[in-house]
C-alpha cells in the first residue's frame, strides 16, 4: 500500500521521494489539474491511478480503461505513473500512446472499453498536468464522481486488486482520422490555416483537413513541447492574433486553431476577424436546424444571447437551453436532452448523432464548419459572420483568485448581484445563478462572473446587443464589484 498522500511536501527531500504529494484543490469540478512537482509528484499520480481503479470497481464498471497522453515533456512519465496505480487496482490498461483527448474518447467506442483516463493539462500552460476521466462513454466525470475520487485518494482508501494488465494499442491515430473524414468531401475550393500551437494537434489536424479536399496551410504544426510561440489555446488573444496574421499572409478562407489536447477549436475568418466560439455555434446551429427539424441545442452561460433571439434560429424552430460552463456539464446535459449539439464559448463543440458521438472534438467541429460553408455556395465565412445580429462581446477575462477562496468569493458576488435592481443605469431584466451569476440589463446587455473550474481564476464575460459603450459600462460595474474582494488579482487579459 502507498502511504496516505500529503499536501505539505517539498521537492528535493526524502519525504517527497517516498510519499505521495497531492494538493486537494487539484480535484476540480469535472477533471483533475495540478502544477506538476509543486502540487503533485509521481507517487501522487500513482495514488490517483490506484484511487481511480478503486472507484471503477466500486461503481461496478468493467475494469478496463483507455489511457493516452498529450504532447508535453513530462506527460509520458505521468501516464506511466498513472498506469502503475491503475494496474495495482486490478485494471486492464489499454495504452493508446500520444493522443488527442477526442482520440481517447473515440478509442472507448473503437475498442468497446467503458473507461478512459486522458493525461492532459488541456489548454493550461506548461508546468500543469491533469487527467480527464470517465467510466461511461461518451461522458466524463462530474462533481459527484470527482468528489468520491478525491476522498478515496486523499484518505488513502485505494484498494489493491489482482488482475491488472497492460496492453499497448497501435493504430488509433489512423483509425480516428479515417473515422472523422469518412464520407466527407468538401467540394468548395478552400484554403485553411491549421494552427496547432506546436501541441498535440499538429500530429492530427493537418492530415485530417487535407483528406477533406481543402488546401491546408500548417501553422506551428511541428511538435515542440516548449510551446515556443504561445500556449496552444484558441481562446487566448495571442494565438488568435497569430491566426489573423496567417490568414492575411496566405489570403486564406479561414484559420482553425486547436488547443493542446485537440478538443477545442477557435476560428478566424477570411477578413482576419476572430469569431468567438459561441458565435460559430450560432452559425452551425442555423445550418443544422435547417436540416434537422425541431433541433435542440445546449450552450453554456458564457455564451451569446443570440441562441434565443436570433431570427433564423427562431424561424427554424430551434430550441436552446443555457447550462453550466464546463465540458463535462455540457456533454452530459446534451446527452440527457438528446440535443443535436452543445456549444461552449471556450471552443468545446459536442455533436450527437448523426453528426458525432457526443464528446467534444475540435476536428469534428472544424468539419461541421467546413460542411456549413459547403452548403452556403457563394458566401464567405465573413459573410456568414456579418449575417448575425450585431453584438459587442468581450473576450473571456480571468482575474487571478486562489483555488482555496474563489468559490467563496463568487458566493458573495452572487448574493450581491442577485439583490441588484439596477445595472448600467437600467433596470435588471434577469439574474441567472446556475453557474456563478449572469446579470442582464433591460436592453439585453449582460455580464457573467463565475469561478474557473480548472485554474486559480475567476471568469468574466460581457456582451451587449446595443453598443460597445454599454459593454464597457457593464465591465466597469462588475469590475468594481470584484475589486471589493482583496483575494481577486490581476486579469490575464481584459478589454
Amino acid at each position: 500500500m502507498l502511504p496516505q498522500p500529503r499536501a505539505d511536501l517539498s521537492a528535493n527531500t526524502y519525504e517527497y521521494e517516498v510519499t505521495p504529494l497531492v494538493k486537494p484543490t487539484g480535484f476540480r469540478e469535472y477533471d483533475a489539474r495540478w502544477v506538476f512537482e509543486k502540487e503533485i509528484n509521481l507517487l501522487g499520480i500513482q495514488a490517483l491511478g490506484l484511487g481511480l481503479g478503486t472507484l471503477i470497481r466500486e461503481m461496478g464498471k468493467d475494469p478496463r480503461i483507455v489511457v493516452g497522453h498529450d504532447f508535453r515533456g513530462y506527460s509520458a512519465s505521468i501516464k506511466q505513473a498513472l498506469i502503475v496505480g491503475l494496474m495495482n487496482a486490478g485494471i486492464e490498461v489499454n495504452d493508446i500512446g500520444l493522443a488527442l483527448s477526442p482520440v481517447a474518447y473515440f478509442a472507448q467506442f473503437d475498442l468497446d472499453i467503458p473507461c478512459v483516463a486522458m493525461v492532459t493539462a488541456s489548454h493550461n500552460e506548461n508546468g500543469w498536468t491533469g487527467v480527464k476521466m470517465g467510466v461511461e462513454k461518451p461522458l466524463t466525470f462530474g462533481p459527484d464522481e470527482m468528489g468520491r475520487l478525491k476522498d478515496i485518494v486523499l484518505k488513502g482508501e485505494g484498494k489493491p486488486h489482482a488482475g491488472g494488465a497492460y496492453k499497448y494499442v497501435e493504430g488509433l491515430r489512423d483509425r480516428y482520422i479515417d473515422d472523422i473524414v469518412s464520407g466527407v468531401q468538401i467540394k468548395r475550393r478552400l484554403k485553411v490555416v491549421a494552427a496547432c500551437g506546436n501541441g498535440t494537434a499538429g500530429a492530427f489536424a493537418p492530415e485530417a483537413l487535407e483528406r477533406l479536399g481543402v488546401e491546408v496551410i500548417p501553422m506551428d504544426a511541428e511538435l515542440d513541447h516548449t510551446f515556443p510561440r504561445y500556449n496552444p489555446n484558441p481562446e487566448d488573444m495571442e494565438m488568435l492574433h497569430a491566426m489573423q496574421a496567417a490568414v492575411r499572409e496566405h489570403d486564406a478562407d479561414m484559420a482553425l486553431g486547436f488547443d493542446g489536447d485537440g478538443d477545442r477549436c477557435g476560428v478566424v475568418d477570411d477578413e482576419g476577424e476572430e469569431i468567438f466560439a459561441d458565435k460559430i455555434g450560432v452559425l452551425i446551429a442555423r445550418d443544422l436546424s435547417a436540416i434537422h427539424e425541431n433541433a435542440q441545442f445546449v450552450v453554456d452561460v458564457k455564451s451569446t444571447g443570440l441562441f434565443v433571439t436570433d431570427p433564423v434560429l427562431i424561424e427554424n424552430g430551434a430550441k436552446t437551453e443555457y447550462w453550466k460552463t464546463g465540458h463535462s456539464y455540457i456533454k452530459r446535459k446534451s446527452h440527457e436532452m438528446n440535443a443535436l449539439a452543445g456549444f461552449e464559448k471556450s471552443g468545446h463543440f459536442f455533436f450527437n448523432a448523426p453528426v458525432g458521438r457526443g464528446y467534444d472534438d475540435g476536428l469534428v467541429a472544424a468539419i461541421a464548419l467546413l460542411q456549413m460553408l459547403d452548403r452556403s455556395p457563394g458566401k464567405k465565412l465573413s459573410d456568414l459572420r456579418k449575417s448575425l445580429p450585431k453584438t459587442y462581446q468581450s473576450p473571456t477575462m480571468s482575474p487571478h483568485c486562489p483555488d482555496e477562496t474563489k468559490y467563496g468569493v463568487v458566493e458573495k458576488i452572487v448574493a450581491e448581484l442577485s439583490g441588484r435592481k439596477e445595472i448600467i443605469g437600467q433596470k435588471v431584466r434577469d439574474v441567472v445563478t446556475v453557474n456563478g451569476v449572469r446579470i442582464t440589463a433591460k436592453d439585453g446587455t449582460w455580464g457573467l462572473i463565475r469561478a474557473s473550474s480548472n485554474k486559480p481564476e475567476l471568469v468574466v464575460v460581457i456582451e451587449s446587443p446595443v453598443s460597445e459603450k454599454n459593454m464597457k459600462a457593464m465591465f466597469a460595474e462588475l469590475d468594481e464589484v470584484l475589486r471589493k474582494h482583496p483575494e481577486v488579482g490581476e486579469y490575464n487579459q481584459k478589454i
